[in-house]
């Protein structure tokens, strides 16, 4: 008896180091990612880049999420991650650069930022001091993900501004969503301990909210 309750205490220490160790891991190259996007962010604003190619877009995010996912369990896995972060961040510089130009849009881009920053960090903190498992959000993630894709489709293809505004909005709650789902996983599955599978999650989620909350505060500013 003694035995199996000193096997339990010492899984549950492993599984709590190992669960902070894929934290830190994983927060630590979620900063250097957000970081490296920021700056390849700049350098396409610099270039003078107005407008990305939406085929290139998809092409370069998919594909190097691919490749990402490929390599995650090696040591290139770092170096597709920033590729992929990096490029994410590139395509992010038209969009500065078009809120930019209007009156008030560093008060936007800079509102936006902090909306976003203030989302993470308090989704975050919901996962990781209540402990609650927020498993039961991945039927949600799978349904919204492919609501969201179609509807996106369908605004680009006819245009409407009320569909556009809704896509955003859905986006705001499905990277709120995936925040909480990451995050929980790695605090409850001993399984997920690739950190840099966790990052690409959060970083993709950190995007969309990001870009989410912009388009958001761009529409009702009437911008």
């Amino acid at each position: 008896m003694a035995y199996n309750e000193t096997h339990v205490t010492q899984t549950q220490q492993q599984s709590a180091l190992t669960t902070n160790k894929v934290l830190r891991n994983t927060y630590g190259l979620l900063a250097m990612t957000l970081l490296f996007s920021a700056v390849t962010a700049g350098a396409a604003m610099a270039m003078g880049i107005e407008r990305m190619n939406i085929l290139v877009f998809f092409i370069g995010a998919y594909g190097l999420m691919f490749l990402v996912h490929k390599t995650a369990n090696s040591a290139a896995g770092l170096l597709a991650t920033f590729a992929f972060t990096g490029f994410m961040g590139f395509t992010l510089g038209p969009i500065l650069s078009a809120y930019l130009a209007l009156p008030n849009g560093a008060a936007l881009i800079m509102n936006a930022l902090a909306m976003t920053g203030l989302t993470f960090i308090g989704l975050s903190a919901v996962a990781l001091v209540s402990k609650k498992d927020f498993s039961f959000l991945a039927n949600f993630l799978m349904a919204g993900a492919i609501v969201l894709i179609l509807a996106m489709v369908a605004g680009l293809i006819f245009q409407i501004p009320t569909l556009m505004l809704m896509v955003s909005a859905g986006f705001v709650l499905f990277a709120s969503a995936a925040i909480l789902y990451q995050t929980s996983e790695i605090v409850h599955r001993a399984g997920e301990t690739n950190y840099i599978l966790a990052t690409i999650t959060l970083y993709v989620s950190i995007y969309n909210l990001f870009v989410s909350l912009l388009a958001l505060l761009g529409i009702m500013s009437n911008d």
